[in-house]
């Protein structure tokens, strides 16, 4: 999706001119022809669709600084390009003084144009990258610093903010990389709790033997190695906020303990005589069928009901493919600057094959394939040759369809021009399991199984544990199977590691 410009100017030559300009650079064009009337779009809901403003000083009505001033008081971080027939270094300064990010006199020059707008939107990516790393870090995300031009995230975004008002326990489902954490962190940065702690545990990655003590405490000596007190993470929360990342790990001792703290707001260390009271508010989330694992008695009936009060449904990132030329951008821009590179962009090519790819690590995969594709890049452009890894699961593995996605020619270090791809370029439809063999012959069971069983692995990039819920067996069924069909050692590459571990 091409990012858009808002041109303001009271010259109906002049703005014909620019919009030409813009639209041959690739953005979407919006042309408005005075201050007020720019004045009343920034000011309302459409304001968060524009991306870069290119700003006529001298108006009838309401001038480029007044405009200038208007946004500053909203809030608006807006780049702006402003124009003017009057090249003054008095105007200068008070432009840029009023926040515009550069200057151009008319009659500005097509590539002049470009430059101001490509430096532009990579300051204002940049910037946006910062603040939102800052305000995830110090527990104060919102809703806005959530990259998405999906309208299934959009409307995720809009319960998850009736949540944010209530103190009500939010559960929030979804494949692992999808960005369940962000929204949390969202959710705990819009209430009225954000001044106080926003604490992450994953419930995944803590042993058995030491859940409790992570999660309630545990008092001097209480076990072998407890040489000091520890207050636990729902005390250390106390006031803020407690997210429970994959809470369908917990094991079923934990989930006791977890139920009487929720209805009870205490928690009992280990070892200690008396509960201590708490004040927190629960964030779960999970990557499993907690309905399901009920049913199958892994997860307490009663905790899943206190947990699931507040259900959201997160898409995974093959849903909503119109977000990847987006993310790419974002991405592009922050390790870009992290390793001091200078990538102006990616190629329609290489863009065409990440939104046609399935990510199944969702946008945790994309960020770490973009910062793979910048250290490797060894020029201004990332092409094709900077996705090896991405390149080779497509022939192996069914893609995404990105023949409903309108896919930019390239995405610059900010720009993106809009280009659907020919009917030629989509991608392939899903693979089918052949059920008779060469001869006409039905296959033996055996045979069709260890198909579907290889293919599994490959398509969940040889995470054993996703392989086996998917299939709905067990992993020890699993591991026998593999042995039995001669699978162990065909699969090398076979591992339960994620390949990322950035976000949840």
């Amino acid at each position: 999706m091409a990012e858009r410009i808002l041109i303001i100017d009271d010259d109906p030559v002049q703005r014909r001119l620019l919009e030409n300009m813009v639209t041959r650079a690739g953005y979407e064009a919006i042309v408005i022809d005075g201050g007020n009337a720019a004045a009343a779009l920034l000011m309302g809901p459409e304001a968060a669709r524009i991306d870069a403003v290119v700003l006529d000083l001298v108006m009838p009505d309401l001038d480029g600084l007044g405009v200038l001033a208007r946004m500053r008081e909203a809030g608006l971080a807006t780049p702006v390009v402003v124009q003017t027939a009057h090249g003054g270094i008095d105007n200068v300064v008070s432009a840029m003084r009023a926040g515009a990010t550069d200057f151009v006199v008319k009659p500005v020059g097509a590539e002049r144009l470009q430059v101001s707008l490509r430096n532009a939107l990579a300051t204002s990516a940049l910037a946006g990258e910062l603040s939102r790393l800052k305000r995830s870090r110090s527990g104060t995300l919102l809703f806005r610093d959530i990259i998405t031009r999906s309208p299934r995230m959009h409307a995720v975004l809009r319960t998850a903010e009736k949540a944010a008002d209530s103190a009500i326990p939010v559960l929030i489902e979804g494949q692992s990389g999808v960005g369940k954490e962000l929204i949390a962190r969202a959710i705990h940065g819009t209430s009225e709790r954000r001044a106080k702690p926003f604490v992450a545990v994953n419930c995944g990655a803590i042993p058995d033997n030491l859940v409790e003590s992570m999660l309630f405490g545990h008092e001097k000596g209480a076990f072998t190695g407890a040489t000091d007190r520890h207050t636990g993470k729902f005390v250390e929360a106390t006031g803020g906020t407690l997210f429970l990342d994959e809470v369908g790990e917990l094991p079923p001792a934990a989930q006791v303990k977890l139920l009487r703290a929720i209805q009870e707001n205490e928690v009992e260390p280990v070892g200690a005589r008396k509960p201590v009271k708490v004040n927190v508010r629960i964030i779960s989330a999970t990557n499993r069928d907690l309905i399901a694992d009920v049913k199958m008695g892994r997860f307490r009936e009663d905790l899943f009901y206190r947990l699931h009060v507040f259900p959201i449904s997160v898409p995974a990132l093959a849903e909503r493919p119109e977000d990847i030329p987006e993310l790419v951008r974002h991405f592009l821009a922050r390790f870009a600057a992290e390793e001091g590179k200078r990538i102006a962009r990616v190629n329609a090519e290489a863009l065409r094959m990440l939104v046609g790819y399935r990510w199944p690590g969702n946008v945790r995969q994309l960020e770490n394939a973009m910062f793979r594709a910048v250290v490797l890049a060894e020029d201004d452009e990332i092409g094709l040759a900077e996705f090896p890894q991405i390149a080779q699961a497509l022939r192996v593995q069914p893609p995404m369809s990105a023949s409903l996605v309108e896919l930019p020619a390239e995405v610059h270090a900010p720009a993106l021009a809009a280009e659907v791809p020919p009917e030629s370029d989509r991608i392939a439809p899903q693979p089918s399991l052949a059920l008779l063999d060469t001869l006409g012959e039905v296959r033996t069971l055996e045979e069709i199984e260890t198909e579907a069983i290889r293919f599994a692995i490959t398509y969940y990039r040889g995470q054993m544990s996703e392989v086996a819920r998917r299939l709905q067996i067990g992993r020890s069924t699993l591991y026998r199977k593999l042995d039995s069909l001669g699978l162990a050692t065909a699969e090398p590459a076979c591992s339960d590691r994620p390949e990322g571990v950035v976000g949840g």
